[in-house]
């Protein structure tokens, strides 16, 4: 089949309510067994900084299977290969993947973006139980990271004011809208070479956990209008999608 035809058999499918509601992605996601053979897709050489306790804890039926390692080796690795200058991340939480970034990226600036907790209400359905100003961060100020631009906005309403964006990681509100809205922004600010990660993202789980399958949503329509072209990249065990800008 010719790509012009498959693109139209793909619109047909799509406009009829025949497609598979994650259609794309089920094309385009390839699960990678392992750190070693995610450095090797990547051509990376550096293995990441992990020397934190909180990864190898166990206190949900999320954690199984070290998620939480497996999640910070996808991040860590992201930031520690390619010497990334500027990083941005929506959803700051504690701040203990962004102390991941910002010890893996030294050289690096780490733009973390978080919800004010006055406006968690106007925000989406699926975010994170709100914080208070003096929490959000607390983890990365502990540790004394200088590298670190702490930002209070609603994403609904904010722009990314630097650029070019060369590691991004969305883990704010994870409503599909959000995650749509939220990627177009840091895309806009890429340039090629450039890395997307979304947390909470995996087609294995998304049939168990509600805001996983609103994040796969969010990513689908991504691919639906063109905004995503080339393979996401999901290690086994871990809730990250990695994809690098073509």
């Amino acid at each position: 089949m010719s790509g012009r035809l498959k693109r139209l058999v793909d619109r047909l499918r799509l406009s009829t309510g025949l497609a598979r509601r994650w259609f794309f992605l089920e094309a385009n996601v390839l699960e990678v067994r392992n750190l070693a053979m995610l450095k090797k897709a990547m051509g990376w050489a550096r293995d990441p900084n992990l020397d934190f306790d909180h990864l190898r804890r166990f206190e949900f039926l999320e954690d199984l299977n070290d998620r939480r390692l497996r999640d910070a080796e996808v991040i860590g690795a992201g930031c520690a290969n390619g010497e990334p200058k500027i990083i941005v991340e929506i959803g700051t939480g504690r701040g203990h993947a962004t102390a991941l970034m910002a010890r893996n990226a030294p050289q690096a600036v780490v733009h973390t973006v978080n919800i004010p907790p006055e406006e968690i209400g106007s925000g989406g359905k699926f975010v994170t139980t709100g914080l208070g100003r003096e929490e959000i961060g607390s983890f990365y100020r502990e540790l004394g990271l200088a590298n670190v631009r702490q930002i209070l906005a609603n994403t609904a309403r904010w722009s990314p004011d630097v650029g070019p964006i060369d590691v991004a990681f969305i883990d704010g509100c994870h409503d599909a809208d959000f995650v749509y809205c939220d990627t177009c922004k840091i895309l806009d600010r890429c340039r090629p070479g450039s890395l997307v990660l979304w947390h909470d993202f995996s087609l294995r789980h998304a049939a168990v956990y509600h805001w996983i399958a609103a994040v796969c949503d969010g990513v689908e329509r991504l691919y639906r209008k063109r905004r995503l072209r080339g393979p996401i990249l999901h290690v086994q065990d871990s809730w990250v999608g990695l994809y690098r800008v073509p």
